[in-house]
């Protein structure tokens, strides 16, 4: 396995000169809306997400409005997101299944996360770490960084999250995430990105 001691040093040098950029899980008001603007934000980039979040929450900031609104008026709202047609049905099911089998609160479990629509494990993981639990979510950037720096050698996200559970302390497994996307959305040249992690690598 990794050394901790050497990852946690190259973890603390991925957090130095990153852009203090705001990612689409943060800053909403209410859990409901920061799963929401997870769920939009698959394959599409955080900018553009919490744009079409704010709109849609005007409209519809709850569960029980969001599971009443007609597909077509949501596909309007957040048509700017990819695969904006799929993600319309999945909000509107997902809101539906929280007002009606979790009397409209977001379960705080991944077991119960992962069967809402739209709701994959990178996702639920995503929500998680946002609200203090212990979860690492996996998305290409972590994937991407973990591997290059050798903390892992797996495109697999669940063997790639269960390796990182094992060599960084619980305490920061919910800065892993928000620390490699704003690292890889602050290095866009991929050039840049592997010259700093090239650096990182050798420490």
């Amino acid at each position: 396995m990794f050394p901790s001691e050497k990852a946690l040093k190259q973890l603390n040098l991925l957090k130095k000169d990153i852009k203090k950029i705001r990612l689409a899980a943060e800053e909403w008001e209410t859990p409901f809306q920061t799963l929401i603007s997870i769920i939009l934000s698959a394959r599409t980039r955080d900018e553009t997400t919490i744009e079409v979040c704010k709109r849609l929450f005007e409209k519809f900031p709850t569960a029980q409005k969001l599971s009443k609104a007609s597909l077509r008026e949501v596909e309007e709202i957040i048509k700017k997101v990819n695969f904006f047609q799929n993600k319309s049905k999945n909000i509107i099911q997902c809101s539906e299944k929280i007002v009606k089998e979790f009397n409209s609160k977001i379960p705080e479990k991944i077991e119960k996360l992962i069967t809402l629509p739209g709701v994959g494990r990178k996702t639920a993981n995503v929500f998680l770490s946002e609200f203090n639990h212990d979860a690492i979510g996996v998305d290409t950037h972590v994937t991407y960084i973990s591997n290059y720096l050798g903390w892992v050698n797996s495109e697999k996200p669940e063997l790639i999250e269960r390796t990182l559970k094992e060599i960084f302390p619980k305490s920061i497994w919910s800065e892993v995430n928000p620390t490699l996307v704003r690292f890889g959305k602050t290095y866009t040249s991929k050039t840049e990105k592997n010259k700093l992690l090239d650096e990182i690598k050798r420490i």
